[in-house]
């Protein structure tokens, strides 16, 4: 079961097709938007509701709030997987693999059932809390000699203040209604959940931490190109073909307020002389008029375009943050929310990219940024020897394997 934009669904897709050669039956639960990725890739498909209002939610983009905005418009599609578990027939070996948010309903399916298996499918590693370094809290970075004492403190603090009051109450209404017992700490319980946890990223971009959950299997990035064989639209090759190296500009598939940034990113190529492109499915929060100098996709795979481009400027989302690495461009992260923060604390760790996030974002500072992004050697070697730490095709034998091997 995957929730979220097409960086969660994609790595989800991966391994359930993964399952699906190796003999396995497999039903995929995600939103109605994902349909088409999915029944392509010959898969079974079983829609679940998620209010598309929420991406007009100015609060889902906010560092503090966002978290509990997704939380909540994603309740309906979670119940959904306890509907779908109830039409199984009874006795069948099954295992479900689920986004870390739908863990709570997952453990409701088990408690009607206990010959299911649980899994958790980690796409990013701040969905792994840890008090070890680097220690990412949203915006705030936790000092290297803040002591561990602190930092246990800090997360008791964000999961009584931040995490508690948005999950517990609608959690533990569901486990009243079935007779069981009340979770106390939504973290903990979180991590408690899952017989077996999947870190969906390699060790070189988030060492394993003795805090996380065991048992844990580690795997680099299981990206996945819905259409890798598709040529690009006449216009873009033409564009191309037309000058120097664009930068591409992207705040995410997701992203519907993101007007701001784009303003901010015309006049940054304007000032600098760059040719851009311009990638969102919402036009509407485009400028009103292009120059010929930019060019605007509503989707094209980065897995194709960034090879022929000079740098990316994006939000900082695991699945664009992971083919930004594996193409050896150069990358600016402006992160709004979420995972974003961490990510883009490990690129620039990783001496791949540089950083700024939403909240300063300006046209003079993403100018200075860029100019910096694009006139560093030292970033651009630190780029391509990333690209050389993946593979062409990652193997997911041992995420399989594990999968279909839980003691049921």
């Amino acid at each position: 079961m995957a929730i979220g934009s097409a960086g969660d669904l994609f790595p989800m897709l991966k391994i359930a097709l993964a399952l699906l050669k190796r003999g396995h039956r497999v039903s995929f639960l995600g939103p109605e938007q994902h349909r088409p990725y999915v029944t392509q890739a010959g898969l079974s498909f079983h829609a679940v509701p998620v209010d598309e209002a929420v991406l007009d939610d100015p609060r889902l983009w906010h560092a503090r709030h966002g978290f509990g905005v997704v939380w909540q418009a994603t309740r309906s599609a979670a119940a959904a997987l306890l509907s779908f578990v109830d039409t199984l027939p009874p006795g069948d070996p099954c295992v479900l693999l689920v986004h870390p948010l739908v863990l709570p309903e997952a453990d409701l399916c088990r408690a009607a059932r206990p010959d299911i298996r649980v899994a958790a499918a980690y796409l990013a590693p701040s969905n792994l809390p840890t008090v070890h370094d680097p220690l990412v809290m949203g915006p705030l970075a936790v000092p290297r000699w803040l002591p561990l004492t602190t930092r246990r403190w800090l997360w008791q603090r964000v999961g009584k203040q931040l995490v508690d009051p948005v999950v517990l109450p609608g959690v533990n209404a569901e486990r009243r209604l079935r007779g069981l017992p009340p979770v106390r700490n939504a973290l903990a319980y979180l991590f408690q959940v899952a017989d077996l946890s999947l870190a969906l990223f390699p060790a070189w971009f988030a060492p394993t931490q003795s805090d996380w959950p065991k048992p844990l299997l580690r795997s680099d990035f299981p990206r996945y190109d819905p259409a890798p064989q598709a040529p690009f639209s006449p216009e873009l090759a033409a564009f191309l073909a037309q000058g120097e190296a664009p930068v591409v500009f992207t705040p995410g598939t997701g992203n519907r307020q993101a007007a701001a940034y784009f303003k901010a990113a015309l006049a940054a190529v304007e000032r600098l002389g760059r040719r851009a492109i311009f990638l969102t499915p919402h036009e509407n929060q485009l400028p009103a008029a292009l120059p010929a100098a930019v060019l605007w996709q509503a989707y094209v795979p980065l897995r194709a375009l960034l090879p022929e481009c000079a740098a990316l400027v994006h939000h900082g989302g695991i699945g664009t943050t992971a083919e930004a690495l594996s193409s050896g461009i150069v990358q600016l992260v402006v992160p709004f929310a979420h995972d974003q923060f961490d990510n883009a604390a490990r690129v620039t760790t990783l001496q791949a990219g540089l950083t700024l996030p939403a909240t300063r974002l300006s046209a003079t500072r993403l100018t200075r940024r860029l100019r910096r992004l694009l006139s560093s050697r030292a970033l651009a070697v630190n780029a391509r020897a990333m690209a050389a730490r993946f593979t062409p095709e990652p193997d997911i034998d041992g995420i399989c394997a594990a999968l279909v091997s839980l003691p049921l």
